[in-house]
């Protein structure tokens, strides 16, 4: 019975020596924890003068394009030129029937001699002015008959360039459908640009823009403006600009896509890190985090103007001098103290 008490006590005593232990163990967890600053990497804006450059997509254009085609149908008696032939103006490109242009040459020739002998006859009096007059009329309207007849039996390229399309063939008989060959000038090209509004007073003939394509990756050409159209559009408040490259070398060919960019001069604006501008989630508006005096973060939005590189111009929102967060964006919010690396 002596033996069982002594048990009975030392079990009550362990259970009391347990429960106090566990209740210190939960006082202790239970005891708030520090908070850690987030450590930050900042910088310090600096402003400098930026380029104010634009680019507009256009595709590129052949400078003229001529269809070759004869006045009236008939059958074509020879072709000179393929597609993709480079030709010169003046150069003969295919041949008409020439039975009209045969009959019109001898009605010159007749109309001619009798005009020479009228005359003989008119100066020495033995004429009537009146006939010596139809005389000279019949003589010009066949003249000008012959060498319309001529030109739409001989064709020739009005200009320089390269034959993009050739739609009959050697003995076919010209319907008038479609033009007989497609010539284009491609030296030079012109590209047709569509400019704001705000940007009309800054845009002046002969100035200068760097075209690229992708198909020469790395390579520019150099544009000038041919043509500044004079009014602006109520839709899209943009006018049209031409822009023509010399294209000496004719790598630029008709259909590229092309970027075409001008400097507008110079905006002296901040200058940040692009790893400082965070997106704001669910809008298109960015912000940057600027260190305070008191190792606090400021929330800023910002207005972003052109990316250059890894940097961003700042148009509007922070101010040179100010210290920008540039690593550790994750953890902060507005007003948080950090630990500046």
């Amino acid at each position: 019975m002596k033996y069982l008490k002594l048990t009975l006590i030392a079990f009550a005593a362990t259970t009391l020596m347990a429960a106090c232990g566990s209740k210190d163990t939960k006082t202790t967890t239970d005891q708030p924890q520090a908070q850690v600053a987030p450590v930050v990497s900042v910088v310090t804006a600096q402003a400098e003068d930026v380029e104010i450059t634009n680019t507009f997509t256009s595709n590129i254009e052949p400078f003229a394009v001529n269809n070759i085609v004869s006045q009236t149908a008939g059958r074509i008696v020879s072709i000179r030129a393929e597609v993709g032939d480079k030709v010169r103006k003046g150069q003969l490109l295919a041949t008409m029937d020439d039975v009209n242009l045969a009959k019109t040459r001898m009605q010159y020739v007749n109309d001619s001699t009798e005009l020479a002998r009228l005359t003989e006859l008119y100066n020495i009096g033995a004429v009537a002015q009146a006939d010596y007059d139809m005389a000279k009329l019949a003589l010009n309207i066949t003249k000008k008959t012959y060498y319309n007849l001529a030109e739409n039996t001989y064709l020739r390229s009005p200009i320089n360039g390269v034959v993009t399309a050739r739609n009959y063939d050697k003995g076919d008989m010209y319907s008038m459908a479609q033009p007989i060959f497609v010539v284009q000038q491609i030296q030079p090209v012109k590209m047709l640009i569509n400019v704001s509004e705000s940007l009309f007073t800054d845009i002046n003939k002969d100035m200068d823009f760097e075209v690229t394509v992708e198909s020469y990756p790395g390579e520019t050409f150099q544009g000038k403006v041919n043509l500044i159209y004079p009014t602006i559009s109520a839709t899209t408040h943009t006018f049209p600009v031409e822009v023509i490259c010399q294209n000496n070398d004719q790598k630029l060919r008709p259909g590229m896509f092309a970027r075409v960019t001008a400097n507008f001069g110079t905006n002296h604006h901040v200058v940040v890190p692009d790893v400082a501008v965070v997106k704001q989630q669910g809008s298109g508006e960015h912000f940057v985090y600027v260190l305070q005096p008191d190792n606090t973060v400021k929330y800023t939005l910002v207005e972003l103007g052109v990316r250059m590189g890894n940097r961003y111009e700042i148009v509007s929102g922070i101010n040179e001098g100010d210290r920008i967060v540039t690593e550790g964006q994750v953890r902060l919010k507005d007003g948080v103290s950090v630990t500046v690396k």
